[in-house]
């Protein structure tokens, strides 16, 4: 475990209190922070705390421990005090030692095993269409936090619940039934996903025809709207569905078998994978036991027509339905089932849903619920709340075919990163297929980056164009980075330099920048331990391009291969190459992979 620079200030300067004054202290007394930008300093330990130690004035203990720790501790070359506050400067020992242990460190950056098992579920599609720019949200954030997860020790297991039932995939099933004329993803040559969504479309074209032609005849809007034919017919076939009909089972069967492959190829175009899936169609039924619990413990009441309900206005919610009068389940009842199966069956410590803000109120009314059944674990369920995803056109429509499929984004997305890629014209001596794998991973990385650099919980804009500049606060920027510096570690090779950082002696200065880079290298443990607490993945991405752009700028200053002082050479190189190492951690955390040539 590689000591913090807080750490090292704290011990150092608690051994320092003790010879000064015969006194072992708290750490807690030790407050260390980074040293103000107005101020010359590193790391700043606060000295009031110790005044009642000391007996001094703030400047003369601020002293004392500062000269105690110049004369006792080559790691620290100067100090200075202002006003209570002792600021002090690492040496180039320090800042090389700490680079060695980084360098030595093969899980630097991954924090030890916690012991704790995580569930995350995230994607959950329905089967009446396919993925959309939506969901790749949901899919980037599930899969980027249960990575974030996994890097602070957490056991985690990444699940799906497909909706795989209900009114939708019958209006998808029946459109089919009446226009389809038998045709397969085989026949048509489309996924199976994008043509069982293209008949929801229909669906929807047909029965706004109908709703149109009732209101024509004299029909009110609102009746027109239950009394369209093909409505009525959809629920008749749900109604055959939830009675097993051979007939509608084999249809809804087929249908979403087509819908489950093309889901498949998509996942795995984006990279993702998970550990079980779950299918409402067998989870549907779960939470019945539950809801005759809550009547025998009296937390729910049964309403003359049958129908179940949980009164939360005591919570300053409302009346919460269970139970339909005629014993038919709601979400809110599956919810309660699953998340009841899932603690007792995986024993875990903590369940993630990865869902939009707009089931906010879902999650506070489960968690409610839960509690009231008795169950502790209940405390135990987060809901990670993202903003929607909207486009420089405005919001996206599943019903009118208006949304931005996922498959056509990622097209796209590969199109712009190769006619990009083509026109800066540094692919000499790539072949066809290296060529093709750089533009694949430059497009996802845009889009990707693009996306988890917001912070979850709000609306984002998602712009195509802006997310594969090779400039700014996106992925290509970061992508670049890492093939500059494999290619000056390639040079350097050719040249028989070797990075290293054993060669460094005491009488070296190092400059700001190098430091700055050590600084931003050695917090990387931390970024992670904080973004995997606020389950934020954008917290990894922008500090992925501040060591980027740090780099960058310390690569403009510093000629790297220029330099004649050998030992210098190798410690420059050793710090680069650390540098895209820990690029290629934080960008795995978000996964986008890195090229080495671009």
């Amino acid at each position: 475990m590689i000591q913090s620079p807080e750490a090292f200030i704290q011990s150092a300067a608690k051994t320092a209190v003790d010879t000064l004054y015969g006194v072992q202290i708290e750490d807690s007394l030790l407050q260390v922070q980074s040293t103000r930008k107005e101020f010359e300093g590193d790391y700043t330990l606060v000295v009031f705390p110790l005044l009642k130690i000391s007996k001094s004035s703030p400047d003369v203990t601020g002293k004392a421990i500062g000269e105690y720790l110049l004369a006792n501790c080559p790691e620290i070359q100067n100090y200075n005090v202002v006003k209570g506050f002792l600021n002090i400067s690492f040496s180039a020992v320090y800042w090389n030692k700490t680079l060695s242990q980084i360098a030595s460190a093969p899980q630097f950056g991954r924090h030890k095993a916690s012991g704790r098992h995580v569930m995350i579920e995230f994607s959950s599609p329905n089967t009446n269409k396919p993925l959309h720019l939506g969901h790749i949200r949901n899919n980037l954030l599930g899969w980027s936090v249960s990575r974030l997860l996994e890097e602070n020790g957490h056991d985690v297991m990444r699940v799906n619940l497909v909706n795989d039932r209900g009114i939708h995939i019958c209006k998808s099933m029946l459109a089919w039934k009446k226009l389809g004329q038998g045709e397969t993803p085989a026949s048509g040559g489309r996924k199976g996903d994008h043509l069982v969504g293209d008949y929801y479309v229909a669906f929807n074209n047909l029965y706004t025809q109908e709703v149109k032609q009732l209101m024509a005849e004299g029909m009110s809007e609102d009746e027109a709207k239950k009394q369209a034919p093909s409505l009525k017919e959809a629920q008749e076939m749900l109604r055959g569905w939830e009675q097993s009909d051979p007939e509608v089972r084999a249809l809804w069967e087929m249908m979403n078998g087509w819908v489950y492959e093309g889901f498949e190829q998509t996942y795995k175009n984006l990279g993702i994978s998970f550990d079980k899936t779950y299918y409402e169609s067998q989870t549907y039924l779960l939470g019945k036991a539950l809801v005759q619990k809550g009547l025998d413990m009296g937390i729910f009441e049964r309403e003359a027509d049958g129908s179940v309900w949980c009164d939360l206005s005591a919570d300053g919610l409302d009346r919460k339905l269970l139970l339909r009068g005629d014993g038919t389940s709601v979400y809110m009842t599956q919810d309660l089932g699953t998340a009841h199966q899932r603690f007792d069956e995986y024993k875990l410590d903590e369940h993630i849903y990865v869902v939009g803000n707009e089931q906010n109120y879902h999650f506070q009314v489960l968690k409610l619920i839960l509690g009231k059944l008795g169950f502790d674990w209940a405390d135990h369920i987060y809901h990670l709340s993202y903003g929607m995803v909207e486009l420089p056109e405005g919001k996206m429509k599943s019903r009118e075919g208006t949304v931005v499929d996922a498959d056509d984004l990622m097209e796209n997305m590969y199109n712009t990163a190769k006619e990009t890629s083509l026109e800066l014209g540094k692919l000499e001596g790539m072949s066809e297929e290296e060529q093709d794998h750089l533009f694949r991973i430059l497009s996802l990385g845009a889009m990707k980056y693009f996306i988890l650099k917001v912070d979850p919980r709000k609306t984002m804009l998602f712009d195509p164009k802006e997310s594969i500049d090779f400039n700014g606060n996106t992925g290509p920027f970061i992508q670049y980075t890492h093939a500059r510096i494999q290619s000056i570690l390639r040079k350097a090779a050719s040249l028989s330099y070797e990075p290293s950082v054993a060669d460094i002696k005491d009488a070296i200065s190092l400059s700001a920048k190098e430091i700055r880079l050590i600084k931003m290298l050695e917090s990387y443990p931390a970024k992670v331990a904080e973004a995997g607490k606020s389950f934020s993945p954008a917290l990894i991405a922008n500090y992925a391009y501040e060591l980027s752009k740090e780099f960058n700028q310390y690569y403009h200053d510093t000629p790297i291969l220029k330099e004649e002082n050998q030992d210098i050479l190798r410690f420059r190189l050793e710090l680069i190459s650390i540098v895209a190492s820990v690029l290629v951690k934080a960008m795995d955390i978000l996964g986008i992979e890195l090229p080495s040539r671009m």
